[in-house]
């Protein structure tokens, strides 16, 4: 008996041990490529292409020099730009995903349903099947080439998946919580805000996440709705580093390193958030 429980147990951690390894492996293949970027792009391009996967011999910063001091690639406008629009796409979608999908979830009425139905369409249609109908209404329109142009599309687009989140979340809450409420004197407006809205927090964070990321890497909108340089956002930025013949990799990348860090400093700063919003939306969504 001794001897099974030993073999039990040695079995036991070679398979921990190479459950263990295989994590290790996945985690550093999803690491590595962010560490070549970063030490390809201390690299010149001439030593990058003689070397690609290798180490800097002469680390230099000279690509982040170039960018930063070049005012012909607009890097820091672009950015000014994608956290502007990211920023007050974010505040729309959470504000109306809430107040919708509150409204959807407690409010019972004719069509109620249907609207519901008819939100959750829009995560099933094609985004980009839309793009030249969108392009040719905002061009008809007169408000394609604007500061707030790409806001109209990323907040509709956005909204489905919010609505949804919200819906199924509110349902979660005792309806009790609201009569209770009501019976000590609590307005329908300061139960929805004082009340609903900071239990929905964790929710609300899973969706600013989703639509965070979204919003800043999103290329296709605003390659065909955006053509003043001055309102171009960091994809679009990012295509001037690419020539039609060859191109610059080491500079490239350092400025991709540069338009990612705004959102890298956000994740570690608001990491606890993320992953308990992220956890919630999965349990109660």
């Amino acid at each position: 008996m001794k001897k099974d429980n030993g073999t039990h147990r040695i079995r036991k951690g070679i398979l921990a041990v190479f459950m263990n390894l295989i994590l290790i492996i996945f985690s550093l293949s999803c690491i590595f490529p962010m560490i070549w970027m970063l030490y390809s792009s201390l690299k010149e391009k001439r030593a990058f292409n003689a070397d690609i996967v290798g180490l800097p011999k002469n680390p230099t910063l000279i690509n982040y020099i170039r960018i930063l001091s070049n005012s012909d690639y607009h890097l820091g406008e672009s950015m000014f730009n994608s956290v502007r629009t990211t920023t007050l796409s974010i505040i729309l979608i959470v504000l109306f995903s809430f107040i919708v999908g509150y409204i959807l979830a407690r409010v019972h009425f004719k069509g109620n349903r249907a609207l519901y139905v008819m939100f959750l369409m829009g995560m099933l249609i094609p985004i980009h099947s839309l793009l030249v109908p969108i392009y040719v209404v905002f061009k008809n329109c007169g408000i394609s080439d604007r500061w707030y142009t790409l806001l109209l599309p990323y907040v509709s687009f956005g909204l489905p998946m919010g609505i949804f989140l919200v819906e199924g979340y509110v349902k979660t809450i005792p309806v009790s919580l609201e009569e209770a409420a009501a019976i000590d004197g609590s307005s329908f407006s300061n139960t929805l805000w004082r009340i609903i809205l900071p239990i929905t927090k964790p929710i609300l964070v899973t969706v600013a996440i989703i639509q965070i990321f979204s919003c800043w890497n999103e290329f296709s909108f605003a390659l065909v709705l955006i053509k003043n340089v001055s309102l171009q956002t960091v994809p679009l930025a990012l295509t001037q580093f690419k020539g039609q013949f060859a191109s610059d990799y080491p500079k490239q990348m350092a400025a991709m390193l540069i338009t990612m860090s705004p959102i890298v400093i956000l994740y570690f700063a608001f990491s606890k958030q993320i992953i308990e919003g992220m956890v919630a939306g999965a349990v109660k969504g």
